[in-house]
């Protein structure tokens, strides 16, 4: 399992970059995916997760409202919609997949089977 982020780059605060992320895996569907991040020095902590079916997603209070997950199953992607971003969103963006392995809470990265190599956003005031 193979999974490539991009999107990321330096932007501006109050900027809506979109990230993606595709998957190299069979049975795309049939996986939970989610969106993690990592700033200096910090662990990394949970941002979004989204259902196999996209009917339902969970969010980190601190982007509720701003952030919006998405997937389009058809093309093996998940999107990750930044709204109004703020220089305390400055991290490296991970996308990863919940195989049905693990059974953990989705909003914890014990849940998550492989991971994607990371996409940086630098939000600049």
């Amino acid at each position: 399992v193979q999974l490539q982020a991009s999107g990321g780059g330096l932007v501006q605060a109050g900027d809506s970059p979109k990230l993606s992320c595709t998957a190299s895996v069979r049975a795309f569907s049939n996986y939970r995916m989610g969106w993690f991040r990592q700033a200096p020095a910090k662990e990394r902590e949970f941002v979004a997760t989204i259902s196999w079916s996209g009917g339902s997603t969970l969010y980190a209070d601190s982007v509720r409202g701003r952030f919006t997950i998405s997937r389009d199953n058809a093309k093996n992607t998940v999107y990750l919609q930044m709204n109004n971003l703020k220089p305390e969103d400055t991290a490296v963006y991970y996308c990863a997949i919940d195989m049905g392995t693990k059974g953990y809470n989705p909003t914890l990265r014990n849940a998550y089977d492989y991971w994607g190599q990371g996409t940086q956003v630098t939000v600049s005031s």
